[in-house]
């Protein structure tokens, strides 16, 4: 993600550009208008849908294109929220942008132009009744905004992706037909602020150039409100009472005093005040109230996600004038500095982030079931905080994240003009003022909000630090502000307490213990292994079979890796795949190799930081996992891939932030259990077995522990019997007081140890010295293992159970649409990639949409590292 030599996507091909998509019409009527602005104060109406046309074509003026009877037959009908490129796809202009190198044949050259888009609407205007038109974020690059042939804004005001507006065009609105017209010009990421997506993945053509957020029509009378808000008050550590307090800007329209009475409620005693404004004046109106026992709001680990609602009117004159509401948590966030380290609390709890980073859609198109799928998905992991870097998302994930009690961090991109400081302008300075106050405001409300970075691989310097500063300020923001994801100390906020040290690709799993570089201590701002290579069945859905052939060969160029050159072939990763696992022979066999790899060091990065949480000294106070998902179809960084399909990757995460968890150490071979609830947990015992490869058992050892709330203890070291093969098993089981297992972790190990050679570390990778032995998995004998589903409207729960006489090793469950058909995505297992000894059985449970399966019955594919493919 810190490469800055990402090569443009190349113009080719020609016959793919879209001549049909901008041919300019003849003399064929606009298309009819298909929504309607309410004029009812309160009300607010969204665009639906534009019209869209390149400017090439389309080569009149604003004054033309915004008028009712401009005919716009030949132009493109294209979504509420869609770039230009976003639309062109929406409407077939290209072949399968995710798959092979079908990206390539997007012809650059389209998008050096601005591009228009059109919407003709029907209204009612009513006397005294303001309307007023809402840009939910700026218009990427630049906007030039026409309403009824009439200019409303230039390109010298909307300017870049984030900043909001609303204008007044109450005087341009007519009775019957309008024409909304807006130009997006050309995005340079460069040189605008906008939205990059650096190294991440193959840049999308139009470099993110139109709209992506609503445009609206909203309606009030003579006093509007906005902006509105809740926070609250609470008592530490008691949480008996809370207060709560409700603000909201009322602002006079007119040119002349008005008086109004502003009432509200959230949900107890209904509160009112009188405010009087002068001549275009906005005041803030504020309401506090006690709350005894109020409902707290929790990260999902550590409590429920209770949320509540602040309603607001305005009336004048005893008329509706406005309506404003808000949802909103009691709850606390704080952060602080721990030796050095930066330390989140919530309801004055610790609160170690154990996160990923978040990747928006490449074309910045929002599907809010695939939003919400991809949260569910996160905490199905165990995973409980997302950073957003430079990719603030519309307000569906917020919401959901609310509902979710999954916490957010947000904050501006590296690797662009964002971060070329030098470069700024008044005009930049502006802008970035703009954007920092508009997302503030717009995100301040939501419980899950942990925190806003200025800066992400540096701090803004003085000047621009106070831009961002008064601007958070202006926006009320009360939550931390933290000057950059990397160790560099603006003058105002100071350290921010973050580390940015690497890695970006492959380290073995004992990597992460050792306290130098991005091992477990301190706040990791991003890091991750790398290399995340799906299961055969997903790569088949982006790679051609020639590139599939290629997987095997190290040195070859990836198109579905990286733009950047650091990043764009399997390299190193592939040298440790081979002296640890053997050399694939296959991609198949690449594949299966692959899953191992990712699971175990994906596992060793969480289950190191949260041993060390625990850590007086240097404790490791959070984690972001680079990365979390993929913008488009790639081989690395992600826990899921873009099908959603969860593989060695995500379940290795996922065992290690299971909430309550025993572990092994690869540095001291202790073993510890971990516990993300805030109680103690008294009364547990760890069992640790290991096994050879044939499956003789070398040690068996139980002993007592009483989990640590919010903490981890330790539970002496692993037995190192003597005799052990060359690649062995550790199986630990943490049981409760009535015997019951409560988590079960299985590792395969030897006797030879990875070795590193910090010597020669860089930004992105350390290099190793040595490779574990890891090759006698390859000798395992055949296991055998039955297989029983019972499916529901629920979802399929499959049990297994090993029947042979040899270890069934890393098996896995997939649900199928009918015998032989596509895997049922996405699919939320309890557990998946297990391993049984003889006569050890595990029942899996699988939840999924019933309407996913398409009518087919569901049908369960198990396979493993040495079990033959069983479908029942």
């Amino acid at each position: 993600m810190r490469s800055r030599a990402v090569p443009l996507v190349a113009a080719l091909a020609l016959v793919f550009a879209v001549p049909d998509a901008v041919a300019q019409p003849t003399a064929q009527p606009t298309a009819p208008p298909d929504f309607t602005v309410t004029a009812s104060p309160g009300s607010v109406s969204t665009v639906p849908d534009w019209r869209m046309q390149s400017s090439a074509r389309a080569t009149q003026g604003g004054n033309v294109i915004s008028t009712t009877d401009y005919a716009d037959a030949g132009w493109l009908t294209v979504p509420a929220r869609s770039t230009v490129l976003a639309g062109l796809i929406a409407n077939g202009r290209y072949p399968d942008v995710n798959h092979g190198e079908n990206l390539k044949q997007v012809d650059r050259d389209d998008f050096a132009v601005p591009w228009w888009y059109r919407k003709v609407f029907q209204a009612s205007p009513r006397p005294g009744v303001h309307t007023f038109l809402k840009l939910n974020g700026g218009v990427i690059a630049r906007g030039e905004v026409w309403l009824n042939g009439t200019l409303v804004a230039g390109s010298d005001k909307v300017v870049g992706a984030y900043p909001t507006h609303e204008f007044d065009v109450t005087s341009l609105l007519r009775n019957g037909d309008n024409a909304l017209a807006i130009r997006a010009s050309s995005s340079d990421p460069q040189n605008d602020l906008v939205i990059h997506f650096i190294d991440w993945a193959q840049l999308p053509p139009d470099r993110n150039q139109g709209i992506f957020r609503d445009v609206q029509l909203a309606a009030s009378g003579p006093v509007s409100l906005r902006f509105p808000r809740a926070t609250a008050d609470l008592p530490l550590p008691s949480l008996a009472s809370a207060a709560v307090t409700v603000e909201v800007e009322a602002r006079n329209n007119t040119g002349s005093a008005v008086t109004a009475d502003v009432s509200g409620t959230i949900g107890l005693t209904p509160f009112t005040s009188s405010v009087s404004l002068a001549a275009h004046e906005t005041r803030t109106v504020t309401f506090t109230q006690d709350v005894d026992r109020p409902q707290v709001w929790w990260p999902f680990q550590m409590g429920a996600q209770p949320l509540h609602t602040a309603s607001l009117e305005a009336t004048v004159g005893g008329v509706r004038s406005d309506v404003a509401s808000t949802r909103f948590g009691i709850r606390e966030v704080t952060s602080s500095l721990v030796q050095g380290a930066r330390q989140f609390f919530v309801n004055g709890r610790p609160f170690p982030v154990r996160g990923g980073g978040w990747a928006s859609d490449l074309f910045l198109r929002t599907d809010v079931r695939r939003i919400e799928d991809q949260l569910d998905l996160v905490r199905s992991m165990g995973m409980n905080t997302i950073r957003l870097e430079g990719k603030p998302e519309n307000d569906e994930l917020y919401d959901i994240a609310d509902r979710l009690g999954i916490m957010l961090l947000t904050g501006w991109e590296c690797c662009s003009k964002w971060e070329d400081y030098a470069s700024f302008d008044a005009e930049d300075d502006r802008v970035a003022g703009e954007s920092a106050e508009s997302e503030a405001r717009r995100v301040r409300n939501h419980p899950a909000m942990l925190g806003f970075l200025i800066g992400s691989d540096a701090a803004p310097g003085a000047g621009l630090e106070k831009t961002y500063l008064d601007a958070l300020a202006r926006a009320d923001w009360d939550l931390p502000v933290i000057s950059s994801a990397k160790a560099s100390s603006s003058p105002r906020l100071g350290p921010p307490g973050m580390k940015m040290d690497g890695p970006y690709w492959w380290v073995p799993p004992n990597y992460w213990y050792a306290k130098r570089l991005g091992g477990a201590f301190g706040f990791a701002s991003e890091i991750g292994p790398g290399p995340t290579v799906p299961e055969l069945d997903e790569l088949r859905k982006f790679l051609t079979p020639s590139d599939i052939s290629k997987l095997t060969d190290y040195n070859a160029v990836q198109y579905h890796l990286s733009p950047s050159t650091t990043f764009n072939r399997f390299t190193f990763w592939g040298t440790a795949l081979d002296n640890r696992y053997g050399r694939p022979g296959s991609p198949e066999q690449l594949v299966r190799k692959a899953q191992l790899a990712n699971y175990e060091t994906n596992r060793a990065q969480f289950e190191a930081f949260g041993r060390n949480s625990s850590d007086a000294s240097k404790p490791a106070t959070g984690v972001i996992y680079w990365m979390l998902n993929n913008a488009w179809p790639t081989m690395y960084w992600h826990l899921y891939d873009y099908y959603l399909a969860t593989a060695g990757s995500y379940f290795g995460a996922k065992t290690a932030l299971r909430p309550l968890h025993v572990q092994y150490s690869y540095d001291d071979r202790s073993l510890a259990v971990v516990n993300t609830g805030l109680a103690d947990v008294p009364g547990l015992t760890v069992q640790a077995t290991l096994f050879n490869l044939d499956g003789t058992v070398k040690a068996d050892q139980t002993r007592p522990v009483s989990a640590r709330g919010n903490g981890s203890v330790r539970v002496g070291t692993l037995p190192q019997p003597g005799g052990l093969s060359t690649t062995y098993f550790v199986r630990l089981l943490l049981k409760d007081a009535s015997g019951r297992v409560v988590d079960r972790n299985v590792y395969w190990l030897s006797t030879k140890a990875d070795t590193l050679d910090y010597g020669g570390s860089t930004w992105y990778h350390t290099p190793q010295s040595g490779y574990a032995d890891l090759k006698g998995l390859d000798n395992l004998k055949p296991g055998q293992v039955s297989v029983t589903t019972s499916s529901s409207a629920a979802g399929t729960d499959v049990t297994l159970r090993n029947t042979g006489t040899s270890v069934a090793f890393f098996v896995r469950a997939s649900v199928r649409r009918g015998v032989g058909g596509a895997e049922v995505l996405p699919t939320h297992w309890s557990d998946n990639y297990v391993t049984l000894w003889p006569g050890e059985s595990v029942t899996l449970d699988a939840r999924y949409r019933p309407s996913d399966l398409g009518g087919a019955t569901p049908s369960v594919e198990v396979s493993g590292h040495n079990v033959a493919r069983v479908v029942r």
